[in-house]
């Protein structure tokens, strides 16, 4: 009985630190969720420089046509 009672403590004991050294799945599903925001913020911000880029360049063509016609 004893040796029944001290393999499951030990079983118990190894258990419990393989957990303690293993992070929380709440950690790991938060940090898995930091890069996907951080990846589509990293996307967004490509997009909206492209966007502004477009922007600039319409607003120098229109500007333009704008001189054209004042001519």
């Amino acid at each position: 009985m004893k040796k029944l009672f001290a393999g499951v403590a030990a079983a118990a004991f190894v258990a419990g630190v393989a957990f303690a050294a293993e992070p929380p799945v709440e950690a790991e599903a938060a940090a898995e969720a930091a890069e996907v925001a951080e990846e589509v913020a990293e996307e967004a911000a490509e997009e909206a420089e492209e966007a502004a880029d477009v922007a600039e360049e319409a607003a120098e063509e229109a500007e333009e046509a704008a001189d054209e016609t004042a001519e």
